[in-house]
C-alpha cells in the first residue's frame, strides 16, 4: 500500500500554501488544486535526495515504496519509469504542459523540481553552473565513492583490505575536497541549493565511510547547518516500515542487492 507522506496528509488549503509562490500562482490560474508527486522510494541517501526536496519546495506527494531488497525495482511497472532499475523515480501529474511526466536519476530530478517550482536552482546561467558543477560531482563522486566504501567495509563477505583502503582512502580525499569549498562560503553553490540535497544523506554517513568528521570543520559547520533544516529532517526520517525488517546477511537479500546482472 503506498505510504502518504507529511505533505499529503496537510489539507489542500495547506498544501497550496506551503507549495510557494510560482506553484500556487499556477495552480490558482488553472483553478485546481496541485495533484501528488509519486515518488518512487526505498529509504536510503539516494532517496532522501528526492524526499529532501519535495519536502523543502512543499510539494504535495504520495510514496509508492519500492523494496529493493525483494526485487521489486525489476517489475515491468518501474522499469517503465526507472530503466536502470533503481530508486528513486517520480510521476509527476502535472508535469511540462499540464501533461504526465516520469523521470528517473536523482540529480535529473532534483534539476526538474527545481525549475518547477523555481526553487533552490538559480534561473540564471553563472548560478546554474555553480549548482550544476556540485550536484555532478556528487553523482560522480561523493555517492559511488560513498556507496562503495559501505559496500567494502559493512556488507562484503569477505574483508579486502585493498577495496577497504581504496574506498575509505578515496572518500577521505572527497572530504577534502568539499572542506576547501566550504572554506569561505556556507554553502557548496554559496547559497542552498539542490547541490546541498544532493550531498547531505551521504555525508551524513561519513561515520559509515571510515572517516573523522573532526578533521573537515567546515564540512561539519555545513552538515550541521543543513540537517538541521526541518525539510531535511523531515525528508531523511521518511520510513518505510519493510525497510526496517530487511536481513542483509540473508543470501537471497544480498543476492538481489549485489549480484545484478543484465536481464
Amino acid at each position: 500500500m503506498p505510504t502518504k507522506s507529511r505533505s499529503t496528509r496537510k489539507s489542500a488549503r495547506k498544501s497550496t500554501r506551503r507549495t510557494g509562490a510560482a506553484r500556487s500562482v499556477s495552480t490558482r490560474r488553472k483553478g485546481r488544486p496541485p495533484k501528488s508527486i509519486e515518488l518512487y522510494y526505498w529509504s536510503t541517501p539516494n532517496g532522501w535526495k528526492i524526499s529532501i526536496m519535495l519536502e523543502e519546495c512543499g510539494l504535495p506527494y504520495v510514496v509508492r515504496p519500492v523494496n529493493i531488497s525483494k526485487g521489486e525495482q525489476f517489475t515491468p511497472h518501474f522499469l517503465a519509469i526507472s530503466p536502470n532499475n533503481r530508486i528513486p523515480a517520480i510521476v509527476d501529474p502535472d508535469g511540462p504542459g499540464g501533461n504526465p511526466v516520469s523521470l528517473f536519476e536523482s540529480g535529473a530530478i532534483l534539476q526538474y523540481l527545481g525549475r518547477k517550482t523555481g526553487k533552490f536552482y538559480p534561473a540564471d546561467e553563472r548560478g546554474r553552473i555553480e549548482v550544476d558543477q556540485w550536484l555532478f560531482w556528487q553523482m560522480a563522486n561523493l555517492g559511488p565513492k560513498a556507496g562503495e566504501a559501505h559496500h567494502f567495509r559493512l556488507y562484503a563477505p569477505e574483508k579486502i583490505g585493498y577495496a577497504i583502503d581504496r574506498f575509505t582512502n578515496e572518500c577521505n580525499r572527497l572530504y577534502g575536497v568539499m572542506n576547501t569549498r566550504l572554506r569561505d562560503r556556507p554553502f557548496l553553490a554559496g547559497k542552498y541549493s539542490i547541490a546541498d540535497i544532493a550531498c547531505v544523506g551521504w555525508a551524513s554517513r561519513w561515520h559509515r565511510q571510515g572517516q573523522d568528521i573532526g578533521q573537515f570543520p567546515h564540512v561539519k559547520r555545513w552538515l550541521h547547518a543543513v540537517v538541521a533544516r526541518p525539510a531535511v529532517k523531515r525528508g531523511m526520517e521518511l520510513k518505510v516500515d519493510d525497510a526496517r525488517n530487511v536481513d542483509m546477511h540473508d543470501p537471497n537479500v544480498r543476492s538481489v542487492l549485489f549480484n545484478q546482472r543484465a536481464r
